[in-house]
């Protein structure tokens, strides 16, 4: 559900005010745990640190990335890969193709 349009949308205010002390342009990372807060136009050439729940995921903002959350730019899992015994075939059959060496075939005599 999306906040209400009377409220407009939610932007931590401690952020704002370590943006406001930056010049534009600059390349300090500003730290955060407000992945809930929205990116507004103020923020567009900073570089803001987001956690992840382990560590804080530097992110540059950039001008397609407003009205979305700082969230969604720090993933909170790793993908690793899919298990299970197709992917175990794949991945054997991969390495295989992989090691065969090439033939070469001989020059056609004329």
């Amino acid at each position: 559900m999306s906040r209400s349009l009377k409220k407009g949308p939610y932007v931590d205010e401690r952020l704002l005010k370590k943006i406001h002390a930056l010049k534009v342009g600059d390349q300090k990372v500003i730290n955060t745990w407000a992945r809930q807060s929205s990116i507004s136009p103020e923020m567009v050439g900073f570089r803001i640190g987001v956690h992840n729940g382990r560590q804080h995921i530097s992110v540059l903002i950039v001008e397609d990335m407003v009205g979305h959350k700082l969230g969604e730019f720090a993933p909170t899992r790793k993908f690793l890969r899919h298990g299970g015994r197709m992917a175990r075939e794949e991945a054997s059959a991969s390495a295989a193709k992989s090691a065969q060496p090439v033939k070469k075939e001989p020059a056609a005599k004329k």
